[in-house]
């Protein structure tokens, strides 16, 4: 298996069909099929079914066109290297759906401006996904809350540690934390991610008894609905940002304040360190006084 062979693999699962992978990888329809002959008689499987048309990638197919994929990464990245731009090559990036996503696609543009070689993908995903994929080499990096439990093989490192507030609109009337939160209808945070266990863990700490009148999974949705005087709750600084949000009174949310960290998770051994290196900078710059440097130190679990 060579690496002209991986490429129509891809090219391929790309476009669909044998003739248009033939265009992009500069070879004739019969060209493309002898390659993929040859790589069905290495590998002792069939990668596509022929019985359908356009011919079907096979789930044998489907495995080494994922080992494909990873070789042809790394060739590029090794390329790259050996140029002397390791600021290069495809980085795979994931986030989890959070306020804070918005600060990654930022720093993706700002690394772009500055290292023009360099290529980037984003999924959007649950931590535990994203986790998985970083650790089985799916992604080479993932933005994720705080975690409990993270994989030998990875290393996590925050870029934000940020306050919580407990925000109520503006003309709101209250004695104490704790009389707000007793005498105010509360919007809930209900996720299964980190930070709403936090928020919970707080709140049962500080003794209060909530009055829900609404169970939102968005931290944005939340911020709207107390913006226009549905109840009170509790939100990460991050996601009080837009104009709109001066109006709210904000307080500490418990004694001494809470805070939640979000970071990147990668593995200890990588080929694209240096420029998740870089992408991490960039990210806690991005967060402000809130933003934290980058240790070089391996996450105990």
């Amino acid at each position: 298996m060579d690496t002209r062979q991986m490429k129509t693999l891809v090219a391929i699962a790309t476009s669909g069909t044998f003739a248009q992978a033939g265009e992009i990888v500069g070879l004739t329809p019969s060209a493309v099929s002898q390659q993929i002959q040859a790589l069905e008689l290495e590998f002792g499987v069939p990668l596509f079914d022929r019985s359908s048309r356009p011919p079907k990638i096979t789930p044998q197919g489907l495995q080494i066109l994922e080992m494909a994929n990873e070789i042809l990464q790394m060739e590029g990245d090794t390329k790259a290297s050996l140029r002397g731009d390791r600021i290069a090559g495809t980085l795979m990036l994931g986030s989890v759906r959070s306020s804070a996503l918005n600060l990654l696609p930022k720093a993706i543009v700002q690394m772009r401006a500055q290292y023009p070689e360099l290529k980037t993908s984003l999924r959007v995903s649950l931590s535990s996904t994203l986790i998985s994929d970083v650790a089985s080499r799916r992604l080479d990096a993932a933005v994720v809350a705080e975690h409990l439990h993270f994989p030998p093989a990875l290393r996590w490192s925050p870029f934000l540690r940020e306050p919580l507030w407990v925000i109520t609109p503006k003309g709101t009337q209250f004695s104490s934390l704790v009389n707000l939160f007793n005498t105010r209808p509360y919007i809930r945070f209900q996720s299964s991610v980190p930070l709403a266990n936090l928020i919970d863990t707080e709140i049962s700490r500080l003794g209060v008894v909530t009055h829900d009148v609404a169970e939102i999974d968005t931290i944005e949705s939340i911020v709207t609905c107390v913006r226009q005087g549905l109840g009170i709750s509790v939100v990460p600084h991050v996601a009080l940002q837009s104009p709109e949000d001066q109006d709210l009174i904000r307080l500490p949310f418990g004694e001494p304040q809470v805070t939640r960290q979000i970071g990147i998770v990668e593995r200890t051994v990588s080929p694209r360190g240096e420029i998740i290196a870089q992408i991490h900078e960039v990210l806690a710059q991005l967060c402000g006084e809130h933003g934290v440097g980058r240790q070089d130190v391996q996450v105990e679990t």
